[in-house]
């Protein structure tokens, strides 16, 4: 948005002093209605690309999960990139949950979150290139382990029986894990250059910083950030909500 009002404020700096109110007025029109559809297309461009991860999600679901017999997938996290950056590392996170089929199917079954961690290029002129994603089916056992190791990696706590409890009964925030209103396991406070790192599994390393969990994966040497807002928000799509 700031580059747009920068760019209107050239123009009208650029339209000649003599031209009437009236030319001015279309001039800029004509200029906003130009940036609106580059907008447009961005948008669109980035729903497109999102539905087609759904889709592609979809049928790796399908593929290595014949399990899964009736499903809801849905993004829960496409991107919290700008356009230009998406082509670098992230992780799209889709939640997946079971239901049993009916005429008003209600989504009651287990719950699971499908990550797809992206490399660099997975976003190039011709779509997505999804031979650059690494795909992670986790269900809550999976998610309470992989957020132990992360909190151990992230506070000075490191009984796991106690972080479980703490989990199972409170809420991860941006600074710690509270149960109600007491901060129960505080969260170190790192500088943007700080880490700490933990060895996870044969896969992955857990690389904590400010604010984040970082997620080393080791087939592909890439470091993918997760927010700790989407770790909120998969926390309480495991734990809070029905």
């Amino acid at each position: 948005m700031k580059k747009l009002l920068l760019f209107l404020f050239i123009l009208m700096l650029l339209i000649p002093k003599q031209a009437s109110a009236q030319s001015d007025g279309a001039a800029i029109a004509a200029a906003a209605i130009g940036a609106g559809i580059i907008i447009g297309s961005g948008i669109a461009a980035v729903e497109q690309m999102k539905e087609q991860a759904e889709l592609t999600a979809t049928e790796w679901v399908l593929t290595n999960h014949p399990e899964l017999t009736s499903f809801s997938l849905e993004t829960l996290d496409f991107t919290g990139k700008k356009v230009k950056d998406m082509s670098s590392v992230s992780v799209i996170t889709f939640k997946i949950q079971e239901f049993t089929p009916a005429m008003k199917p209600i989504l009651d079954g287990k719950k699971k979150i499908l990550f797809g961690f992206t490399s660099n290029g997975w976003i190039n002129e011709y779509g997505i290139n999804f031979s650059k994603i690494r795909w992670y089916l986790l269900d809550a056992t999976d998610w309470m382990n992989m957020m132990t190791a992360y909190v151990k990696v992230a506070s000075d706590e490191k009984d796991d029986t106690f972080i479980r409890q703490t989990l199972e009964n409170g809420k991860v925030y941006n600074y710690g894990i509270k149960i109600k209103s007491k901060l129960i396991i505080p969260f170190f406070k790192l500088g943007g250059d700080m880490y700490v790192v933990s060895n996870y599994s044969p896969d992955m390393k857990f690389i904590y910083n400010e604010k984040t969990l970082g997620i080393y994966l080791k087939e592909t040497m890439d470091l993918v950030q997760i927010s700790r807002k989407t770790l909120i928000d998969i926390h309480k799509y495991f734990f809070e909500e029905g």
